[in-house]
């Protein structure tokens, strides 16, 4: 899952990000509130962590920004701000959940997980296309009831197809979600993740599609 992070707070920012990879969430970081729109228009993100103190623009005019735009990104409001008028007014301005600093880092993915799930009508972190199945609890990825064996790549990119199961991905997003600790990454290499993933995937009535122009697509058949 990708989350944007808007944090003026470079030490806690730094922090979350690499916290929070290590439970497999991609994070990218802006530390201005007059780059959270640029940022929403180069990927499609799960998620936006959101403080209420950002320079540019505070946090307040950037939540409403976005649900005036209709944006209906989840957002989770993080800030030192801990009363309740101020709970009271972001919830009613459009925020999905509100967590003060400081913060225990379970809490925070938890919170996180319940957002995404709720904002794509689920009630368990599950996702499912055709025959193929993903626990995000366990980070198990079943076929036909039988445990697919992926290496960590590949699992990157397959849990990114199916949780846009139907949704076309381009090989720039899934570059971006497989290999965002490294700086330079040839394209090529999602191409022989995906050759990969298709000679895994073959037989089991699903398969990743190739649509000229968009990028990648995980179907069930």
């Amino acid at each position: 899952m990708r989350i944007l992070l808007a944090e003026d707070e470079a030490e806690l920012a730094n922090w979350l990000i690499k916290a929070l990879q290590q439970v497999d969430f991609k994070v990218d970081w802006v530390n201005d509130g007059r780059l959270v729109r640029s940022a929403l228009k180069d990927f499609r993100y799960d998620a936006l962590i959101l403080d209420l103190g950002l320079p540019g623009r505070g946090g307040h005019d950037v939540l409403a920004d976005l649900r005036d735009a209709d944006h209906k990104l989840p957002i989770l409001i993080l800030t030192a701000r801990d009363s309740l008028s101020e709970r009271v007014t972001t919830l009613r301005e459009g925020a999905d959940d509100f967590l003060a600093k400081p913060f225990e880092l379970a809490e925070l993915e938890a919170r996180l997980i319940a957002l995404i799930r709720r904002s794509r009508g689920g009630d368990h972190a599950r996702y499912i296309c055709g025959p193929l199945t993903f626990d995000a609890g366990s980070k198990q990825f079943m076929l036909k009831q039988i445990l697919l064996s992926l290496t960590q790549r590949e699992h990157a990119a397959l849990r990114a197809l199916i949780q846009r199961s139907g949704e076309p991905l381009s090989k720039q997003e899934l570059v971006s979600r497989v290999f965002s600790d490294e700086q330079e990454v040839n394209p090529e290499a999602i191409e022989v993740l995906i050759h990969r993933l298709r000679k895994k995937l073959a037989g089991g009535a699903v398969q990743i599609s190739t649509l000229r122009g968009l990028g990648y697509v995980l179907e069930g058949s």
